[in-house]
This record gives C-alpha cells, sequence and structure tokens, in this order.
C-alpha cells in the first residue's frame, strides 16, 4: 500500500503529465486553440472566395450573350427644309431621298430560366429587335424568338431551341435580401463574356431612378455592372438568382459604384405572365394615393410616418366596392407593410386578378382590417378609355413596329389616333385618324395606359400642348389644346 505522501507524490505526477499532453495537442502546428463544448460549437463560417467561385461555377453556363439588330427607316433630317428656297440657297441642300435605312448593334446579357429555353432579359435589351442571337457559354449559338416585353418594368422573355438540355438558374426570394448581403453580378460587359463581379446589396427598395411611371423596386448594389450587362443575374452565395441587373447611375457612362436590379420575385412574376399570356395581366385596387408626409400625418393626428393615403376612390373599384374611403391610410397590404405610394402601386400590380386580399388601414386614428377582390387592370383601362373620349375627342391604339419604320421614330414610341369626333377638342385642332400623339406637356406618350395616365393629372379646361406626328408628311410640331 502507498503512504499519504506517495499517494500525493502520484497525484503530482499525473496532473503534469496530463497537461503535458493538453499542451502538446493545442500547440500542435504553432496555433493556440480553445476547448469548446459540444453545445458552444459555432457553424462553419463562409469562405467569401470558395463561395464566388462555386456561384460562378454553377451560373454561367446559364448566362447567355445577347447580339440584336435593328434595321429600320430613318427620315433625313434636312427633308422638312428641302422645299425652303432661302435655305436650299444658303446650305445647298441636294435633292436626296425621305428616307434612308440603317442598321443598328446592340448586346445584352440574359438569364436561360428554365430547361425549355426561356430567356429573361430587360426590355430595352430586346425592344424593336429585327433579329435577335443568342450565344451560350459553350459557344453554340441559337436565333431567338421574342415571347413578350414589358416595357413598365424594363424585362422581355425571349426563347430558344435546343434539342440538348440547357442548363438554367435557381431563382430565390428577393424579400429576403437584406442590406449588407454578400452578391455576385454575372454578364457581358462592353462584350466580354462571362464576366464575374461581386458586392453587396447596397440598399433596397429604390424607386424613381427611370422614368416614375414604371413600376421599380430596384435593389442597389455596388457589384460591378457596366453596358452589356443589362439583363444578366445578381445572385446571392447560394446560387440564387436575387435581381436581374437593369441600370446604372453614372456621370461617366461607365460604373461608378451605383447598380441597380430588378428584384427576384418582380421579375419572375412578370416573366411567367409574358410565357403565360404574352402581357402582363396586373391587379387593380381602384383607388389614387400620395406618400404620407409629415404634414399629413399631422393633418390626420395619427402617429404613423409611412404608409399611402387615399386621394380618391374609383366608382365601382374594387376599392369601393370594399369600403375604402378617401383619407384612408393604407398601412398593410397581404401582410406585407407599405412604406409609400409607390409601394402599394407596385403591390397591387403584382397581385393576381380575383385574389381577395387583406388591407390594414388606419381611418379617424383606428385601424381596420378590409378584405378586398382584386380587379383587372385591363378592365379598369376601358372604363377610363371612355372618360378620355369624352375629354379628348378620340380613340386611340398603340403604335406597331411598321409605323415607327415609317416615320423613323423608336419603336413603341406614341400612340395613333383611330377615331376622331370633329368637334371634340382634337378635332377642332386639327388632327385626323392615323396622326399620333407623341407627348403631352412634355411627357412622353408610349402606350395607351401613359395618355390615361397623363390626362387624369390634367384638369378640365386646361390648356395643353401636344407634340403630334402628321400621317401624311411624317412631320412633328407641337399643337396647343384645350381639353374637356
Amino acid at each position: 500500500m502507498f503512504n499519504k505522501k506517495q499517494v500525493a507524490f502520484l497525484a503530482l505526477v499525473l496532473a503534469i503529465v496530463a497537461g503535458a499532453v493538453i499542451l502538446f495537442i493545442t500547440a500542435t502546428n504553432g496555433r493556440e486553440s480553445v476547448t469548446v463544448t459540444p453545445r458552444e460549437t459555432a457553424p462553419p463560417q463562409m469562405n467569401l472566395i470558395t463561395a464566388i467561385t462555386k456561384v460562378a461555377r454553377a451560373n454561367v453556363p446559364a448566362v447567355v450573350h445577347i447580339d440584336v439588330i435593328r434595321r429600320e427607316e430613318v427620315v433625313f433630317p434636312f427633308i422638312p427644309f428641302q422645299d425652303d428656297p432661302f435655305f436650299r440657297f444658303f446650305f445647298g441642300v441636294p435633292e436626296m431621298p425621305r428616307k434612308f435605312r440603317r442598321e443598328l448593334r446592340g448586346l445584352g446579357t440574359g438569364i436561360i430560366m428554365d430547361g425549355e429555353g426561356h430567356i429573361v432579359t430587360n426590355n430595352h435589351v430586346v425592344a424593336g429587335a429585327t433579329e435577335i442571337k443568342v450565344l451560350l457559354a459553350d459557344r453554340r449559338s441559337f436565333p431567338a424568338k421574342l415571347i413578350g416585353t414589358d416595357p413598365k418594368t424594363d424585362l422581355a422573355v425571349i426563347k430558344i431551341n435546343s434539342k440538348e438540355p440547357l442548363p438554367h438558374v435557381k431563382f430565390g426570394d428577393s424579400d429576403k435580401v437584406e442590406v449588407g448581403q454578400w452578391v455576385v453580378a454575372i454578364g457581358h460587359p462592353r462584350g466580354l463574356d462571362q464576366t464575374v463581379t461581386q458586392g453587396i446589396i447596397s440598399a433596397k427598395n429604390r424607386r424613381g431612378i427611370m422614368d416614375p411611371s414604371t413600376y421599380q423596386d430596384f435593389l442597389q448594389t455596388d457589384a460591378a455592372i457596366n453596358p452589356g450587362n443589362s439583363g444578366g443575374p445578381l445572385l446571392n452565395l447560394q446560387g440564387e438568382v436575387v435581381g436581374v441587373n437593369a441600370a446604372i447611375v453614372s456621370q461617366s457612362g461607365g460604373f461608378e459604384g451605383i447598380g441597380f436590379a430588378i428584384p427576384s420575385n418582380m421579375a419572375l412574376y412578370i416573366a411567367q405572365q409574358l410565357i403565360e399570356h404574352g402581357k402582363v395581366m396586373r391587379g387593380w385596387l381602384g383607388v389614387s394615393v400620395q406618400d404620407l408626409t409629415e404634414e399629413l400625418a399631422k393633418g390626420f393626428k395619427v402617429k404613423q410616418r409611412m404608409g399611402a393615403v387615399v386621394a380618391d376612390v374609383a366608382e365601382d373599384s374594387p376599392a369601393s366596392k370594399a369600403g375604402i374611403k378617401r383619407g384612408d391610410i393604407i398601412i398593410s397590404y397581404r401582410g406585407r407593410p407599405i412604406t409609400d405610394a409607390s409601394r402599394l402601386r407596385n403591390e397591387v400590380a403584382l397581385t393576381p386578378i380575383g385574389e381577395k386580399v387583406e388591407i390594414v388601414l388606419i381611418r379617424k386614428g383606428k385601424k381596420r382590417t378590409i378584405s378586398v377582390r382584386i380587379g383587372s387592370q385591363e378592365e379598369a383601362l376601358k372604363r377610363r378609355l371612355s372618360s378620355l373620349k369624352q375629354r379628348l375627342g378620340v380613340e386611340v391604339r398603340p403604335s406597331t413596329q411598321k409605323e415607327a419604320k415609317r416615320y423613323g421614330i423608336s419603336p413603341g414610341t406614341g400612340v395613333v389616333i383611330v377615331w376622331v369626333d370633329p368637334k371634340g377638342p382634337l378635332g377642332r385642332a386639327g388632327f385626323e385618324v392615323d396622326d399620333m400623339i407623341l407627348e403631352i406637356n412634355g411627357k412622353a406618350i408610349n402606350s395607351v395606359e401613359d395618355l390615361v395616365m397623363v390626362m387624369e393629372r390634367i384638369r378640365p379646361g386646361s390648356r395643353v400642348s401636344i407634340l403630334a406626328l402628321d400621317h401624311r408628311s411624317g412631320r412633328t410640331g407641337y399643337i396647343q389644346v384645350v381639353v374637356g
């Protein structure tokens, strides 16, 4: 048996040996380590370099180079003065044909969204294209067919046919994107194929970047985007598309750290609508709204600082049927907070027609929840057009590509008059069937919807300046008209 001194000595030796073993293990490779219990085990950290490489490797095959050719007839700029003796004497304008043909080439990027060959890109990449060619990462080339465009969101869908399976991307939920999150952009800037850049989400819900009448809700990023990147994907580090690159803010024309992408949820919804219907069928609530400013909040005596104030409710609209009233402050739509009027407009437009939604609003300081069945903008437009017919004395339709070529204007520009009341405001001003309306008070009119929206902001009896195109001569000019 051991005596007390021997037992103590033996315990001391064992402690020293155990300590030496632990020291040896922790000193391996010259690094210190900390013993962590299973409960304290941290999740493995993502290696940024490796993650970007994986994202690029997985998605580059599904990102395509788009070549576009536009052939058009253009009116010579001297044509309006060709018959002017004074101008001919001093400038010696020779006899020349009224128009000449020119060919414009452009390039952009697209995203293969399914195995059937549907490709989503920007409307400004393919709008008015005479010929579209798609080049894959593996150097295969295909002619593409235009499926549909939506200028209001600057999105379009084209399609290629391949006997072999096509790589395609996976779409993520853009609502879950957070500011500061790492993202990767892939595209073909200035024709440099399969260019990969990285950055972060700089901001969300950017609006008013381009035409304020369009449906905008951009993600802002500092990932490098340049001309040619348009239509390419913005991806998270899980390799999911969270945005479609669309625009930059730049004084130089090149990248300056401010780029914008259309959120994937909006892009996917619009693309599916174009594939299924060839056009976008948008929801309609039937209200005119404005931002809840600090002054309005004080006037309504509410503490709320975000929301959309109902300025007017259309007769026989979904909103009027549900009991929404002028002065209501809408703060939630389908469970999503409404920060301003634009947010509500976007949310309603992306709601399937016929869906019953819940709207939370503030009326006289108290919250209310109202159920509304969303209607169709097309039905609403028909009703609004009847008012337009009375105010201007005309009926109109969208212009065609053939007309754009004939008059040497950009495709999708203006609306064409198909009926004129001789006693109406435009009839008295000399407008005829087939004349075109290009602008009203400096606002471009590129669709029937544009004309309706502009006229709704103009008070009866107002004098407006209309930029018109004469269908006989092809010349344009401004005409002053008092509208009804």
